[in-house]
């Protein structure tokens, strides 16, 4: 373990201050950074902690939304009355992810800020474009398997890991944040995450020393929301694909329509593709299939994750079937 110095934040703007010093981390539950410190990927030099700020509340809005905090559990956050009566898609989401014992420490903060799962990253001798800049991407020609096949660069392939921020991304949550200056800014969750491009290290808009501070939610869309997710095994795996879908329907008809996916992309991947081909279309299978072809057209395979771009049209049409009642 490298040497580091340990702060608990007495306040808001103390931390953000001390956190704009280089090599400085911001820690909640640690689910992700303290992995990423043993295997010496991450070597903060100050650790803020955040735990004592008061960031753990879910509230309402006067819009008729939830103000979640940024230190809401996972586990908190899925068992909440008002999440799950009128946010079904996010409970089901997070309790997809991870494990009891690491959604009972995981942040909803930190959930929208963990790093990829690509074996690459992890592999501390191969060559990672996101972990040493300019090093290269073994996970073009490698093993590639859980690695994005949209939105991505040569430089970099790896996909985000959420859960949470897929349904997130569904549902329009905007991402409060407080800088070290006192400014504030609500930013759309679509918009938090950076495209690799040739920078894939930088993965967020997020300035130094810029925390989170809460998430929004607006006031529930119409109609059924599901979450459905394809993994390897049933229980503590990452997504192959996932896909949040917020449908309502009227006299056979999708009227009002919100697809988001996981383990595809970047970031939770909200696809207007999709939406724009569902709005309007009569409830059918074959309308759904039209819609992943959508949402798919400008993806990409690498070899070992080709079967992603089928699997995602074959996931958003179960889910769409399911959220639609079509047999």
């Amino acid at each position: 373990m490298k040497p580091f110095r340990y702060e608990r934040a007495g306040s808001l703007a103390s931390a953000c201050a001390s956190a704009t010093e280089p090599a400085a981390k911001f820690i909640a539950g640690g689910t992700n950074l303290l992995d990423l410190m043993k295997l010496q990927i991450e070597q903060p030099t100050h650790l803020v902690d955040i735990g004592p700020l008061p960031l753990a509340e879910i509230e309402e809005t006067a819009e008729g939304g939830l103000r979640i905090g940024a230190r809401v559990t996972n586990s908190a956050l899925a068992a909440d009355m008002r999440v799950r009566r009128r946010y079904p898609v996010l409970s089901q989401a997070i309790l997809a992810g991870a494990s009891t014992q690491l959604r009972n420490k995981a942040t909803t903060g930190g959930n929208l800020l963990q790093r990829t799962r690509c074996a690459y990253f992890y592999d501390t001798t191969k060559p990672c474009n996101k972990r040493v800049p300019g090093s290269g991407c073994a996970a073009l020609g490698g093993l590639n398997r859980m690695n994005a096949v949209i939105g991505v660069s040569n430089d970099c392939i790896a996909a985000h890991g959420s859960d949470m921020a897929v349904a997130m991304a569904a549902l329009d949550a905007r991402v409060e944040t407080v800088a070290a200056d006192g400014a504030t800014r609500s930013i759309p969750i679509d918009a938090l995450y950076r495209a690799p491009g040739n920078t894939p290290h930088i993965e967020t808009v997020l300035a130094p020393g810029e925390l989170i501070r809460s998430v929004v939610l607006p006031p529930p869309p119409p109609g059924r929301q599901l979450y459905r997710k394809v993994r390897d095994r049933a229980s503590f795996a990452f997504a192959l694909v996932s896909v949040a879908v917020v449908v309502a329907v009227e006299d056979d008809r999708v009227r009002a329509a919100r697809v988001a996916f996981g383990g595809i992309s970047y970031k939770p991947w909200r696809s207007d593709e999709a939406e724009a081909a569902l709005i309007g279309a009569t409830v059918t299978r074959a309308s759904f299939d039209a819609a992943g072809r959508a949402a798919l057209r400008n993806a990409r395979g690498y070899g070992h994750n080709d079967f992603k771009i089928p699997l995602a049209r074959r996931t958003l049409r179960a889910a769409l079937a399911d959220a639609t009642g079509v047999v």
